[in-house]
């Protein structure tokens, strides 16, 4: 599992910033300052010259003008609270008065977003408070009497032991090909998908629609309608931190770039036993022995996920025994295409079979050579589809994503399109 990373977002609410100040103590609540829910507040005159003190209410004008009230400001969670549920956002309201800002300060200096009502009536955390974290909240108010007021609050929230977590793909820093998904498993089973899916958010320069697709209720993956553009830099969001799905909390705030490389399109017609590789301008041609009757390679696209230059191959794995039973220890040029056992990879023992006859149990066979220049050509992300053949492959067997249409793809997203 990545190493895990807390949100750190600045927020400063309608262009002011408050000094983040004061612990949970409350203060004791005046009849002039008076906060909500143990919050803690001062209170200063608008007038120059005034300090920040409580002071007693003037008396009422025996004018004609309507009586005015000092702000009365809550900050939810309270002050000094402990064990908060993790779920719960920061929550600022005011009566009496507007907010003039609110500044959200996790321990150790991150600050958090939040969004301020455009009344000035209530600014709201954009994430939950998430697990095991100490908080200072600040907020400022003027009041209908003119005068403003501050309060804060600081609290911790709760470290449950039922949470979730998710392992994603492709790693930071890293350079896919054109049909390259992001993907995250997750470590348990997640009951509400909706909640978990409007804290993932993809990003991409240029900027492209795409869609999330859950398969099953512990793996979903994002893509957009048509391959990537080459060049583009793709970001996930993940925001999971407290974020309830069920009875579990997600425990996961992380942002991961990744860049599209060069396009490279792979594409073998298993009847014609060859196959195209364009990329840069220029296309290849390789004789191909693919899969033999009773064991025919995958239709469909399918998508590098790694190579290696050597790896043993035993059919057990794959479940064939018997007559067809192979064990060969050193298999070389190996780009694998799905977990299930598809690769394309070097088959000597084919020799004059290749573009004259599919003799494989399922992988695409090339020369030595032809196997070597294609595993130097490739990068995990690139598409290689099989037209031609029988069976298409399963949208989650590897990154078989691009196998449903797109209105069938957006179908899978647990949030309305």
């Amino acid at each position: 599992m990545r190493r895990l990373q807390k949100l750190a977002v600045a927020a400063a609410v309608a262009g002011l910033t408050a000094a983040c100040g004061g612990g949970g103590s409350s203060s004791k609540t005046t009849a002039v300052a008076p906060v909500g829910n143990g919050s803690s507040a001062s209170s200063s005159a608008s007038s120059p010259g005034g300090g920040s003190q409580s002071t007693a209410p003037s008396a009422p004008s025996s004018s004609s003008s309507a009586p005015t009230s000092p702000a009365l400001v809550v900050i939810k969670p309270a002050a000094n609270s402990s064990g908060v549920d993790p779920s719960s956002p920061i929550a600022v309201s005011v009566a009496n008065g507007k907010l003039t800002s609110v500044t959200a300060q996790l321990s150790g200096g991150d600050a958090v977003s939040g969004t301020l009502d455009p009344s000035g009536a209530s600014w709201t955390s954009a994430n939950p408070v998430g697990i095991g974290h100490t908080y200072k909240v600040t907020a400022v108010a003027v009041g209908d009497d003119g005068k403003q007021q501050t309060a804060t609050s600081q609290f911790t929230t709760s470290t449950p032991g039922n949470t979730y977590a998710g392992t994603y793909t492709p790693d930071p820093g890293t350079t896919y090909g054109v049909a390259q998904p992001v993907s995250i498993t997750f470590d348990k089973p997640i009951p509400d998908k909706a909640a978990v899916e409007k804290q993932l958010t993809v990003t991409s320069d240029p900027p492209v629609a795409g869609s999330w697709h859950w398969f099953g209720s512990e793996r979903v993956d994002f893509r957009p309608q048509q391959y990537w553009a080459p060049g583009t830099k793709v970001t996930l969001h993940m925001r999971l931190d407290g974020v309830k799905s069920g009875s579990l909390y997600g425990k996961q705030n992380r942002d991961v770039t990744f860049t599209i490389g060069r396009s490279l399109i792979a594409t073998m017609n298993a009847a014609t036993k060859r196959m195209t590789v364009t990329t840069g301008g220029k296309t290849t041609t390789l004789l191909t022995s693919s899969g033999k009757p009773g064991f025919e390679t995958w239709n469909g696209t399918m998508v590098v996920l790694e190579k290696d230059q050597d790896i043993r191959m035993n059919s057990t794995t794959v479940g064939i025994f018997g007559v067809n039973a192979y064990d060969i220890p050193n298999v070389y040029w190996d780009v694998r295409l799905t977990p299930s056992g598809t690769f394309v990879h070097a088959a000597p023992w084919n020799a004059g079979k290749f573009g004259n006859v599919n003799g494989s149990h399922g992988c695409v066979g090339l020369s030595t050579s032809d196997a070597e220049w294609f595993f130097n050509q490739v990068i995990p992300g690139d598409p290689v589809t099989v037209v031609n053949s029988k069976d298409t492959v399963r949208a989650d067997n590897g990154f078989g994503d691009w196998n449903l249409s797109w209105s069938d793809w957006i179908a899978g997203s647990a949030l309305p399109h």
